[in-house]
């Protein structure tokens, strides 16, 4: 398998999740305080929204380049 194949595929899948979840969380750890034996740390939910327009874009790319790939493959 080429490296086109290969990317126009993780395209396509991650398009089609893109499209599944719609959005994905992370923590992200703001500040941490010691003070002796005693540890504090502030943590901070952050989410990611993912158009519809990102993922079905990057399906369709996907398919292109699947499409491209093969058919240079034929020639």
């Amino acid at each position: 398998m080429n490296t086109v194949r290969i990317a126009a595929i993780v395209l396509i899948l991650s398009g089609v999740l893109g499209l599944v979840y719609g959005s994905f969380s992370y923590t992200k750890k703001i500040g941490e305080v010691k003070s002796g034996s005693i540890e504090l740390s502030i943590k901070e939910k952050q989410t990611v929204n993912i158009p519809v327009w990102a993922g079905a874009a990057a399906i369709v790319i996907g398919g292109l380049l699947l499409l491209l790939a093969s058919s240079r493959r034929q020639l």
